[in-house]
């Protein structure tokens, strides 16, 4: 991996990280706010906890390349279940742009899984935990 190559994949992490990070904290400050909110999508509130964890601890470990490919993989998992349970409101009719705002939500948590499966494919680069242990090349075919 070049130089640069390794700069574009630690940027790429940071950018990546940066999003869950801030978004697991700053739960923290309500997580019984939060704990409702989870419910309000159908699925147990305490469940707001591991994913509140998933977070902070995934967003670090993406950060400084840890486990790149397990935390990439489960964030990509994450981010499309809570996409679809959160986000995903198909346009109907006229009521259709008034729902657009979710919509275009649930395509952002795609995109970012997109952007962690082509993390876990090609790892975190050479400025990572990761590298120093040895695992960052890319998956073989």
């Amino acid at each position: 991996m070049t130089n640069t190559q390794s700069a574009l994949a630690l940027a790429a992490r940071v950018l990546l990280a940066f999003m869950f990070i801030t978004a697991g904290v700053s739960k923290l400050g309500d997580v019984s706010g939060t704990m409702a909110y989870t419910a309000s999508g159908g699925i147990p509130g305490f469940l707001a906890i591991p994913a509140i964890a998933l977070e902070i601890l995934g967003g670090i470990a993406i950060l400084v390349g840890f486990r790149t490919r397990e935390f990439a993989l489960a964030l990509a998992a994450f981010v499309v279940v809570a996409g679809y349970l959160f986000h995903f409101v198909p346009a109907q009719g006229l009521e259709g742009f008034a729902r657009m705002g979710e919509m275009n939500q649930f395509f952002k948590n795609v995109t970012i899984a997109g952007g962690f499966l082509m993390l876990a494919a090609f790892g975190p680069g050479a400025l990572s935990v990761d590298d120093r242990a040895g695992r960052s090349a890319p998956l073989a075919a």
